[in-house]
C-alpha cells in the first residue's frame, strides 16, 4: 500500500488545504495500517510567486508517506530525526534546482538514512584475510563453501597437535600458554575499543588498559604463588616480604591507576571516557578472572584441564560437521549458520567423547595427580596415589539398559559419571559464550575478533566457550570434588611461631583424647 500525499499538494498555492490534504492521508494510513514510516524529502516548488511564510509552510508540509513494515519502536526515532531534517530546510534559499528527488528504499525497505542509524559508534576495519598462499592455490577450484571447511578443517588439526604437543612439554608450559592466550585476547578486545573510539584521541587509554592488566595479572598470580609454593616464598626473604603485603601492593597499584585515569579526564568526552573504563574492566572480567580459574583447575589434576578443554573443542567440531551436511533449521539469529542439527549433534557426539576420554586418562597418574611444586628439586610433580574418584568401581544398571545389553554391573570410574556433567555443560550452555561473542562483533559490525588464525578468526573467537567452560568446572570442583587440603593445613602451621605451633598441638591432642584416637594411635604406633 502506497500514498503519496505531496502528488495531491504539490503545487497547491493555499497552504491550508496543503495542510487538510495530508492530514486526511496521514489519517487514513494510520485507520488502514499503524506501522507507518513517514519519509521526509525535498520537493521544488513551484515557481509561482508566494510569501516566505506560505513558502515554508507548503516546503514542511509537501512529503510523502510510504507504508512500511517497520516495528512500532521506530516511529519516536523517525519523529526526532525528521525534526533534525526539518532544520536545513529553513536555511536553503527558496530555490532548489532539479526535480523531485526521491529517497532509495533497499532491499528490506529501510532507507539508507535509516540503514546508517546505529548506536552512535563508528564500523570497525574488516581485517584482511591471511589464509597462506598455499591453501589459496590448492583451493582455488573450489567454491567458497568448501574452500572454508578445508582451511578450517586443516588448521583445526594444526591445532589440535600443537594442543597434544603443549600437554606433552608439562603443566609448566600449559601455565604459559595460558598467560599469552589471555594477553592476546586482552588485546584483540582492547584493540576493537581502540578502532572504535581512536578518532576522539582520548589520552592514555590504551596504556591505562594495559596497565590495569598487569595490576590485575600481579594479584591473582601472586595469590597462586602464595597458595602453591609456600615453601619457596617462606624460604626466601624478598618472596616473604612480598607475599606479606600482597594484596596492600596490589591495591596501591590499581588506585595508582585509578588516580591517573581521573587526571585523563577530558571535559567533552567524561561520558565516553567512562565507557572505555568499563569497557577495560569488563574485558579484565571476562579475560583475565576466567583465566584464572583455568591455572586453579589445571593445580588439582591435568584431567580437570584437558577434558572441559577437549570437550569444547569437540563440540565445536562435531557442531560444524553435523550443520554443515544436515543442518536446516536455524538455532538463533545471533549466529545464523548454527542449526538445531548441528546443536543436538555437537550434544550427543561430545558425551559420548567426553566418556571415553575421561576413561582413557583415568587411568594414568600423569593425568589425575594434582599438579604439586617439589622444594628438593625446585620442580613440578605429577605423582601420587590416585583417589577414589579414579579407581574403577562396579554400577548396577538400570533394569532398561539391562534388559538390553545383558549386562548387570558396569565398571566405570567414578570421574566417567562427572564427565558428563562436564560434556552436557560444554555442549548445552558453552555455545551461549560463543553467543555472546556473536552478539558482541554484531553490535560493531565485525566477522571476528581479529584474523590471527585463517578460517577461525582470532584467540578470542576460539576462546569465548573455554573461558565460561573455565568457571563452570571451577564451581564444579569447589562444589562436588574438592575437600579440606591437609598440605595447606599444615604449610600454614609451620608459619606460625613457636608458641602458636604449641598452643595449636596441645589443643589437637586435647580433642582427640576427648574422643577416644589418641590411645588407639598411641597403641598402634607402639
Amino acid at each position: 500500500m502506497l500514498l503519496v500525499s505531496a502528488q495531491r499538494g504539490l503545487y497547491c498555492e493555499n497552504h491550508r488545504l496543503c495542510l487538510r490534504v495530508i492530514a486526511v492521508d496521514l489519517l487514513s494510513i494510520a485507520f488502514f495500517d499503524r506501522k507507518v514510516l513517514l519519509v521526509k524529502s525535498s520537493w521544488e516548488l513551484s515557481r509561482r510567486s508566494v510569501s516566505p511564510k506560505k513558502e515554508f509552510v507548503c516546503r514542511s508540509l509537501r512529503t510523502f508517506a510510504v507504508v512500511v513494515r517497520l516495528r512500532p519502536a521506530k516511529m519516536t526515532e523517525l519523529r526526532h530525526r525528521g525534526a533534525r531534517d526539518t532544520e536545513p530546510l529553513q536555511q536553503q534559499p527558496s530555490e532548489d534546482k532539479g526535480s523531485d528527488s526521491e529517497l532509495k528504499v533497499d532491499k528490506d525497505g529501510v532507507s539508507d538514512n535509516e540503514s546508517k542509524v546505529d548506536s552512535g559508534v563508528p564500523e570497525v576495519p574488516v581485517p584482511a584475510d591471511d589464509t597462506p598462499e598455499v591453501l589459496n592455490k590448492a583451493l582455488s577450484g573450489l567454491s567458497s563453501r568448501w574452500r572454508n571447511w578445508w582451511v578450517r578443517g586443516i588448521l583445526t588439526l594444526a591445532m589440535i597437535s600443537f594442543f597434544f604437543f603443549i600437554i606433552y612439554l608439562g603443566p609448566m608450559v600449559l601455565m604459559m600458554i595460558v598467560l599469552c592466550v589471555q594477553i592476546k585476547c586482552f588485546q584483540e578486545i582492547i584493540t576493537i575499543g581502540y578502532s572504535v573510539y581512536h578518532s576522539y584521541h582520548l589520552p592514555w587509554f590504551r596504556t591505562l588498559s594495559w596497565y590495569f592488566l598487569l595490576c590485575v595479572n600481579y594479584f591473582f598470580y601472586g595469590e597462586t604463588v602464595t597458595d602453591y609454593f609456600f615453601t619457596l616464598v617462606q624460604r626466601e626473604e624478598p618472596l616473604r616480604i612480598l607475599s606479606k603485603y600482597h594484596r596492600f601492593i596490589s591495591f596501591a597499584l590499581y588506585l595508582t591507576g585509578f588516580c591517573m585515569f581521573v587526571l585523563s579526564l577530558v571535559k567533552k568526552h567524561y561520558r565516553l571516557q567512562f565507557y572505555m573504563f568499563g569497557w577495560t574492566h569488563v574485558t579484565l572480567l571476562i579475560v583475565v578472572t576466567q583465566s584464572h580459574l583455568i591455572i586453579h583447575n589445571l593445580f588439582e589434576g591435568m584431567i580437570w584441564f584437558i577434558v572441559p578443554i577437549s570437550c569444547v573443542i569437540c563440540n565445536d567440531i562435531m557442531a560444524y560437521m553435523f550443520g554443515f551436511f544436515f543442518g536446516r533449521t536455524p538455532l538463533i539469529k545471533l549466529s545464523p549458520k548454527k542449526t538445531w542439527e548441528g546443536f543436538i549433534g555437537g550434544f550427543f557426539s561430545t558425551i559420548v567423547f567426553g566418556i571415553m576420554l575421561s576413561y582413557v586418562m583415568a587411568g594414568y597418574r600423569y593425568f589425575v595427580c594434582p599438579v604439586e611444586f617439589n622444594n628438593d628439586s625446585n620442580s613440578f610433580q605429577v605423582d601420587c596415589e590416585p583417589s577414589e574418584l579414579f579407581q574403577l568401581q562396579d554400577y548396577a544398571l538400570p533394569g532398561i539398559l539391562e534388559s538390553v545389553t545383558g549386562w548387570t554391573t558396569v565398571r566405570l570410574y567414578p570421574f566417567q559419571i562427572h564427565s558428563i556433567a562436564l560434556s552436557s555443560f560444554a555442549s548445552i550452555v558453552g555455545p551461549f559464550g560463543g553467543f555472546f561473542a556473536s552478539g558482541f562483533k554484531r553490535a560493531f559490525k565485525i566477522k571476528d575478533f581479529a584474523n590471527t588464525i585463517p578460517g577461525h578468526g582470532g584467540i578470542m573467537d576460539r576462546f569465548d566457550c573455554q573461558y565460561l567452560m573455565a568457571t563452570f568446572v571451577n564451581v564444579y570442583i569447589a562444589s562436588f570434588i574438592r575437600g579440606p587440603n591437609p598440605t595447606k593445613v599444615i604449610q600454614q602451621l609451620l608459619a606460625l611461631r613457636a608458641d602458636q605451633q604449641l598452643h595449636i598441638f596441645n589443643s589437637l591432642k586435647a580433642h582427640l583424647t576427648e574422643k577416644g584416637l589418641l590411645p588407639a594411635l598411641e597403641e598402634a604406633a607402639a
